[in-house]
């Protein structure tokens, strides 16, 4: 049988009035609508208007952080609690905001420049496109991974999103077919660990290797820019030691790019992989210079950095001022 409660909660929108269910013994009544429910917790919610997408985090017990899905702010702050500091030691803080930093540097030379075609070349499954997306990018993302098991993640990761292309195949400085150590994660590489990365990372003990296609760059920029009248390509890559042999690939046609993002190393996590400063200068002999280097990993015990996120823009591209 319905309690008067209950039936006065049916009635009231008859009147104009929403009544918002939050379960039993609990509603909220508005004049205006609009109102949504956001479950936070086990017997915990918070009210909001429809319009004001929220974001809920738990930071820790009987705690929460409700923020806006679109202010930077809250982004930056859930990045850091992913990073888990302690008080005994901020780096897991410091790469935290150096990846936060990075991303929207990068978002925002992509908008200055109007870039409308990113290639992400070595894109694992996905992170870096979808890490383009939440920071405001729409354009085209053209995105290369070989590792068969990783490709298919990286599909399922594109299929809802009608301007991003995925290809099954590794870019280098010559077409051929070549094996590439799988297995490790995010670091499968084409190069054999170095003994200072085996000492860093216990993954390079096991894992196995897959045949896979590797094209040059040059050979697949018609294709991947089809379509677009006036292309502004950015090249970004990530591909554990490789990078250069990518950016060997594009030829003559590096000019067009412009801008590019490469991870480069201090410190030599694989055989045969160039060190900051060759990669560097390849890169500004081909035109570019730093805008950002933001650290990507560090060592523990002493605290130096291995890796570096290096971001390059072409000053010539730059729109001019009218």
């Amino acid at each position: 049988m319905k309690t008067a409660y209950r039936k006065l909660l049916e009635f009231l929108p008859r009147l104009g009035v929403q009544v918002l269910d939050l379960g039993p013994g609990a509603s909220v009544v508005a004049r205006r609508g609009g109102y949504v429910r956001v479950s936070v917790g086990d017997g915990v919610d918070v009210v909001a208007r429809r319009r004001h997408r929220k974001s809920v985090r738990r930071v820790g017990k009987d705690v929460w952080m409700v923020g806006e899905r679109a202010n930077g702010v809250s982004e930056l702050v859930t990045s850091l609690l992913d990073a888990q500091v302690t008080a005994d030691d901020e780096r897991p803080f410091q790469l935290a905001a150096a990846k936060y930093l990075c991303n929207h540097h990068v978002a925002g030379l992509l908008r200055q420049y109007g870039v409308n075609c990113v290639f992400d070349v070595g894109a694992n499954s996905g992170q870096y496109a979808k890490g383009l997306r939440r920071a405001g990018y729409t354009g085209r993302i053209v995105s290369f991974e070989p590792v068969t098991a990783t490709y298919q993640k990286l599909q399922r990761a594109s299929e809802s999103d009608e301007n991003w292309t995925v290809f099954p195949f590794a870019l280098g400085s010559t077409e051929s077919v070549q094996e590439i150590h799988v297995e490790w994660n995010s670091m499968n590489s084409l190069l054999p660990p170095s003994d200072y990365g085996k000492g860093r990372y216990k993954r390079f003990a096991k894992g196995r290797t897959e045949e896979i296609d590797i094209r040059r760059l040059d050979s697949v920029m018609d294709k991947a820019m089809d379509g677009l009248t006036d292309p502004r390509p950015y090249l970004k890559m990530d591909t554990q030691g490789f990078d250069l042999e990518v950016f060997a690939g594009a030829g003559e046609r590096i000019k067009e790019f412009v801008g590019l993002q490469s991870e480069v190393a201090l410190l030599q996590l694989y055989e045969g992989s160039p060190g900051m400063g060759e990669a560097i200068t390849k890169y500004q002999d081909g035109g570019f210079e730093i805008t950002g280097m933001y650290p990507v990993t560090r060592e523990d015990t002493t605290g130096r950095i291995v890796e570096f996120d290096c971001v390059m823009m072409r000053a010539e591209a730059a729109p001019t001022k009218e």
